[in-house]
C-alpha cells in the first residue's frame, strides 16, 4: 500500500514521539518516521496530534521529519515459511537482514517476514465454485519432514471460490485462488495472509481444559500438570532455572509446535537458546526440533517498544497454527522485561504510574495476554491450543511484586522455582510448597482412564506427606531428628526419597532426561507402596535403620536411571522385590 504522509515530528522523547498536523490516521496504525523509514505504531490520538512508539533506535530523527502512514495495522505474515524461522520482535527475519548488515541491524531496514522467492509444493483441497468462509482450509504446503502448513482462508473473507490453481508449486504472493464475496467484488487469496498481533483470532468456541500437556518432568506431570490450553507462570530470580525449565518443556512436551520468545533476556541467554535448538533432537521424530520451532529473539538492548510487541507476535503466530488444528506450546521469556518495557513507554507518556512505577492498565495487559491461550474448535470445525508458559523475574526473587501478583490472579499453574533447590543442584527447581495446579479435577478423568486408576490416590498421599515434613522439619531444628520416634523419621525419610530419586531429574541422563506418564505412575506407585508397607512394619516392631539397609531401597533409589521408558516390566520385578523384603522383615518381628 502507497505511503502517505500523515504528520510531522513534534517532540523525541527516546522511543516515544509526539506528532503534529495528523490527517487521516487511525489508532495501532502502521507508520514510518523520518526519511530512514522507522518503523513505528501510533499509540494515542487526539484531534490533531498523536503519539509514536518506534521499535527502532530515533537518534538522529528531528522536528518537522515527516511520518508517513501504512494503512494498516501493525500485522504479521502468516503462511509457509515460519516454522524454523528466527524472529525479532516486530517479525523481521534476523539472519535475513544479517545476509543484508554488518554487525548491526541497520535502521529502517525492510526485509519481507516470509521468503518471496521460495516455492511451495501447494495440494488444493478444494475446487472452483465451493462456497468457503475462514478458517477453512484451502490445500496443504509440507512445510518441514513434522510440519503439514494447512493454508487457510483469511477469517474475515467468505463466498464462493470463482478459480483456484491446480497441484503445483508457487511462491507465497502468487495467487492460489480467486473468492468472488458478492455479485460485484472480488478477492485474490494467496498462500500467506495478513493478521493484527493485538487482535486474538476468532473460533467456534472454547474447549473444557482437560487434556493434560505432557512434559516428561515428573515435577510437572506428577505433582503440578497443565492442561493444553492451560497458562503457566514460573517465577524465580536470577539463576533458579526458568530459562532451563522452558527449554526443557519445549524439547520433551508433546505440543505440535514450539513458539519461543525471548523478551528482552540477556544476550548470552537467548544465544545459548540460538545455538542449542537447532542441534537438539525431537524424541518423536528424531530430527532437528527447529523443525516444529519459531524463535523470536528480542534481547534486552533492542529497542524497548519492540520487547512490547515481541509477546503479541509470538501469541499470534500460535494462534495462527492452533487454526490449523495443532497443539502450540508458547514459551514467554519473560513477560518481566516485558511489563518493564510497558514501564518505560508508560512514564515516557507521561501516564499516572502505580504500585512501583508500572502502569495503572499493567494487569489489563497481562489478562489479555493470557487471556489468548486456551484450547479451542476452530471456525472450521478441528480442535487445537494454544498452551502460555510464561517466566517471570521478580526482582530478588521477591514474589509480592506487582507482576508476579497481577499474573497469579490470571493464570490457574504455578510453578514456582526455590533458590534453595537450585543452589543444592535440584533441578527442575520447582517448589513443591508454593507451586500449585488448579487443572488437576479437570484432567483427573484422562489419567485414571488413560495411565492409571491409582494416579490421583498416590499423588494425594504424597503431597500429604511432603506437607507433614514441613512440619516435622520445623521441630527438627529444634531438638534434632534423634528425639523423634521412628514412625516420624520415616517420614523424614520417605519424603528425602521421593526428593531424591522421583523430582530430581538428571537432564544430560539420556534415561532420566525425560520420562513417560506411564514411567512416572509406576515410580510413584513404588515410593507409596514402600511408605505403606514401611509404616506397618515399623508399627509390628520394624526399625528405621532395617527398613534402609534393605537391598531394595537402593534399587528404588536407582530405578529412575535403571529402567528405561520402554521396558515398564523392571517395575514389576522391582514391586515384587519390594513385597518380599517387606513380608520377609515383618516375619522376623511377627
Amino acid at each position: 500500500m502507497e505511503k502517505r504522509i500523515i504528520g510531522q515530528v513534534k517532540r523525541v522523547n527516546g522511543p516515544v514521539i509526539e506528532v503534529m498536523g495528523i490527517t487521516d490516521a487511525e489508532m495501532f496504525e502502521l507508520v514510518r518516521v523520518g526519511e530512514e523509514n522507522l518503523i513505528g505504531e501510533l499509540i494515542k490520538l487526539e484531534t490533531d496530534s498523536a503519539v509514536v512508539q518506534v521499535y527502532e533506535d530515533t537518534t538522529g530523527i528531528a522536528p518537522y521529519d515527516p511520518v508517513y502512514g501504512e494503512g494498516m495495522q501493525l500485522s504479521v505474515e502468516l503462511g509457509p515459511g515460519l516454522v524454523g524461522t528466527i524472529y525479532d520482535g516486530i517479525q523481521r527475519p534476523l539472519e535475513a537482514i544479517r545476509d543484508l548488515s554488518d554487525i548491526y541491524i541497520q535502521r529502517g531496514i525492510t526485509v519481507p517476514s516470509l521468503n518471496r522467492e521460495k516455492k511451495w509444493h501447494f495440494v488444493p483441497a478444494v475446487k472452483a465454485g465451493d462456497q468457503v468462509s475462514g478458517g477453512m482450509v484451502l490445500g496443504t504446503v509440507q512445510e518441514t519432514e513434522n510440519v503439514l502448513h494447512k493454508i487457510l482462508v483469511p477469517p474475515r473473507d467468505n463466498g464462493m471460490l470463482e478459480s483456484i490453481v491446480a497441484e503445483g508449486d508457487y511462491t507465497v504472493e502468487e495467487v492460489i485462488a480467486v473468492l468472488k464475496t458478492d455479485d460485484t467484488h472480488k478477492k485474490n487469496l494467496f498462500l500467506m495472509h495478513r493478521w493484527p498481533i493485538r487482535m486474538q483470532r476468532p473460533t467456534r468456541q472454547r474447549l473444557p481444559l482437560d487434556i493434560p500437556l505432557i512434559t516428561g518432568q515428573r515435577v510437572i506431570d506428577t505433582l503440578f500438570p497443565v492442561a493444553k490450553g492451560g497458562t503457566v507462570s514460573i517465577p524465580g530470580g536470577f539463576g533458579t532455572g526458568k530459562t532451563m525449565t522452558q527449554q526443557a518443556v519445549a524439547k520433551w512436551c508433546d505440543a505440535d509446535m514450539i513458539v519461543y520468545i525471548g523478551c528482552g533476556e540477556r544476550g548470552n541467554e537467548i544465544t545459548d537458546v540460538l545455538t542449542e535448538f537447532p542441534q537438539l533432537i525431537d524424541p518423536r521424530s528424531g530430527r532437528s526440533l527447529m523443525e516444529r520451532t519459531i524463535l523470536i529473539a528480542n534481547v534486552s538492548n533492542m529497542p524497548v517498544s519492540a520487547r512490547e510487541a515481541s509477546i503479541y507476535t509470538g501469541i499470534t503466530l500460535a494462534e495462527y497454527f492452533r487454526d490449523q488444528g495443532y497443539h502450540v506450546a508458547v514459551m514467554a521469556d519473560s513477560t518481566s522485561r516485558w511489563a518493564e518495557a510497558l514501564r518505560e513507554l508508560s512514564g515516557r507518556m507521561e501516564e499516572m504510574p502505580a504500585e512501583e512505577g508500572f502502569p495503572a492498565y499493567l494487569p489489563t495487559k497481562i489478562a489479555e495476554f493470557y487471556e489468548r491461550a486456551g484450547r479451542m474448535e476452530t471456525l472450521n470445525g478441528e480442535s487445537g491450543s494454544v498452551t502460555i508458559i510464561g517466566a517471570v523475574s521478580p526482582p530478588g526473587g521477591d514474589f509480592s511484586e506487582p507482576v508476579t501478583q497481577h499474573t497469579k490472579r490470571f493464570i490457574r499453574c504455578f510453578w514456582a522455582l526455590d533458590r534453595h533447590l537450585a543452589n543444592a543442584r535440584h533441578y527442575p527447581a520447582i517448589s513443591w510448597l508454593e507451586s500449585y495446579s488448579e487443572y488437576l479435577s479437570d484432567m483427573s478423568t484422562w489419567w485414571e482412564r488413560e495411565i492409571s486408576a491409582q494416579w490421583l490416590t498416590d499423588r494425594t498421599e504424597i503431597m500429604e506427606l511432603l506437607h507433614r515434613e514441613v512440619r516435622l522439619q520445623q521441630v527438627v531444628k529444634l531438638v534434632g531428628p534423634d528425639a523423634l520416634p521412628d514412625t516420624q523419621r520415616f517420614i523424614l525419610e520417605v519424603c528425602n526419597l521421593f526428593k531424591n530419586a522421583f523430582l530430581q531429574q538428571n537432564a544430560y541422563d539420556k534415561i532420566d532426561m525425560y520420562s513417560t506418564v506411564q514411567k512416572q505412575v509406576r515410580m510413584l506407585h513404588v515410593i507409596v507402596a514402600y511408605w505403606q508397607r514401611g509404616s506397618e512394619a515399623i508399627k509390628n516392631g520394624a526399625t528405621l535403620v532395617k527398613l534402609k539397609k534393605m537391598k531394595v531401597y537402593q534399587d528404588i533409589i536407582k530405578m529412575k536411571f535403571s529402567i528405561p521408558n520402554d521396558n515398564l516390566d523392571g517395575f514389576d520385578k522391582l514391586e515384587a522385590r519390594l513385597e518380599r523384603a517387606m513380608d520377609q522383615l515383618e516375619a522376623l518381628h511377627a
